[in-house]
Formats: structure tokens, sequence, C-alpha cells
């Protein structure tokens, strides 16, 4: 079991908050993001997780959303090979309801051949991405958090410059926390501090 340090990290200006370990660095720090995203990084494992609030999907069924997000995920990216190797059922999320109105969350977890940035096919790089959808009803939001892992570093990847490339070391082995358990523990400590960040429709 990781022993690595985590901690409460604001998000959107402090309207959300979740926990998740101190080396993922805030990549606004180094350029500039979209608003309604947050992301992280751990550079010296090419780990990212990133938070995001969407217009709620009405056309997307509760059941297997975080599915339908993955899939989607992988169209945007030009993602190869995909598979879906697990998703949740639907579980409520009795923290994250509004105005009595019930916020209930999915996961699903795929693996897939991407390149980073504006690489090319030739480089890319097989991951595991783990996503979590949060169905906040009560605003008509949809939180997804999506956590990568590399599996394998292609040596024509920008990621080879800093972490080598060939099969990624797995974090248990590295003292740190698997990105499985990142993403759970962001999800067990996701918190709503101000419902204004959604706007009108708070």
């Amino acid at each position: 079991m990781s022993s690595e340090l985590c901690s409460m990290r604001p998000l959107f200006g402090g309207a959300i908050s979740t926990v998740f370990p101190q080396r993922f660095e805030d990549v606004s720090d180094i350029r500039q993001v979209p608003d309604h995203q947050e992301v992280f990084v751990d550079p010296s494992r090419d780990e990212s997780l990133i938070f995001e609030l969407l217009d709620f999907k009405t056309e997307v069924g509760d059941i297997g959303s975080a599915s339908w997000f993955l899939n989607d995920l992988a169209r945007e990216q030009d993602a190869e090979g995909f598979q879906l190797i697990e998703q949740s059922e639907v579980i409520e999320a009795p923290g994250l309801s509004y105005r009595n109105i019930p916020a209930v969350a999915t996961t699903a977890i795929g693996e897939m051949a991407i390149s980073k940035g504006r690489q090319g096919r030739e480089a890319q790089n097989l991951v595991r991405v783990y996503v979590a959808n949060l169905r906040l009803k009560g605003v008509d939001t949809d939180v997804l958090v999506t956590a990568y892992e590399p599996i394998l570093i292609n040596p024509l990847s920008e990621s080879a410059d800093a972490v080598g490339s060939g099969l990624a070391v797995p974090a248990s082995q590295s003292g740190k926390m698997p990105m499985r358990d990142v993403i759970k523990q962001s999800l067990s400590t996701f918190k709503v501090n101000d419902w204004n960040l959604f706007g009108s429709s708070a």
C-alpha cells in the first residue's frame, strides 16, 4: 500500500475540492487550460488527472454513462485498439444531491493507443484510462474525472524523453498510489463547496 502524501486540493477557485496525491502538479501554472477543466500531471510518471464540467447529456442514460464518455474520449483522441475493460453499476452520491435532486456516479476503465499532442500515429502510447462520471442532475451538469496511466511508452513519443520508452514501471513498485486508487479517492472525497459555480442552474 502506498504511503503517498495526499492533500485536499481546491478546484475551480475553491468551489469544488477533492483529495489526491501531492505529486500531481497544476498544469495551469505552466499553460492555459480551458475554464471548464482542471488538469494535473505527474511528469515523472507521465500520468494525468483531469476534472471537467460539462452540460448534462440528457441523451445519455445513467447506466453505462462513464463508458459512453470513455468511448467519446477514444473517438476525440483518434485512439486505436480501444477496449472497454470494466464498468460499474450506477452508484448513488447522496453528498452531491442539490435541492433533493439525487446525484449518481458511474465508472469505467479502458485501454487505448493514443498520441501526445500533435504527434502522429507512429508515436502512439498504450494507456489505461479511468473515467468517473458524476451526474449532478440538480444543476444540469456532468462532471467527468479522467485519469491516464501509461502501460507502454513508444520510443518516438515525446513521453519517452521524460520517462523512458518501454513498459511503464507499475506505481506500486515506485511507492506511488496506483491511478485506480487515485481516481477512487478523488471520487469519494469530491465535494461541492459553492453551488453558484453552476450558474443559473443553481
